[in-house]
């Protein structure tokens, strides 16, 4: 006899108890990650803080935090959660972010990808992102490193330790060198 697995909603998923673990909703499922090591947080620390000073700078955006969820489907639920989000300040509701899942996508979402991500899992994360409105989304790869910017119109450019990335339309004005992006020291 087959059991009929139950598919969660994005409410549901929101009000299981922490279990110390990552887990993003896909279609329902949800899917369980390992925590990233060092480098991982490192890297998305780094970029965090370097968007964080430019948007304290220039306050038109909001950065949050690693893990923060954003629902990008419904019927069946698809919860994401990028290393590093970007939301344009007149995206944000006059009461503020929600207390649960934000609808929608960032206007930035910048993944780090992992030694054990799968070239499809990334490619899926970017398509979700890029469908549910994200104006660009960052794929950093640390070997390099290198940075592939990617946009709703399909297109991409992969930049080098060397080339400068922009924040775009998203956050005009913002450049910075790859390298300095990710390794804010020098590395002997």
């Amino acid at each position: 006899m087959a059991v009929e697995q139950r598919l969660l909603t994005a409410e549901e998923f929101y009000r299981l108890p922490d279990d110390g673990m990552r887990h993003e909703l896909i279609d329902g499922e949800v899917r369980t990650m390992s925590p990233p090591g060092g480098e991982h947080g490192h890297i998305a620390g780094t970029i965090h803080g370097h968007v964080a000073r430019f948007c304290y700078e220039h306050p038109i955006a909001y950065v949050l935090a690693a893990e923060t969820g954003f629902l990008v489907r419904q019927s069946p639920d698809r919860v994401r959660a990028p290393d590093v989000a970007v939301v344009r300040v007149e995206k944000v509701p006059p009461e503020g972010f929600p207390e649960a899942y934000i609808p929608g996508a960032p206007d930035l979402a910048v993944e780090v990808v992992s030694p054990n991500d799968t070239a499809s899992e990334v490619l899926e994360k970017v398509q979700d992102w890029l469908d549910a409105g994200s104006a660009l989304v960052w794929a950093l790869y640390p070997v390099g490193p290198r940075l592939v910017v990617h946009r709703p119109d399909g297109s991409s450019r992969t930049l080098g330790p060397e080339d400068e990335v922009d924040g775009g339309d998203v956050l005009p004005g913002f450049r910075m060198r790859v390298a300095d992006l990710v390794y804010p020291f020098k590395r002997s």
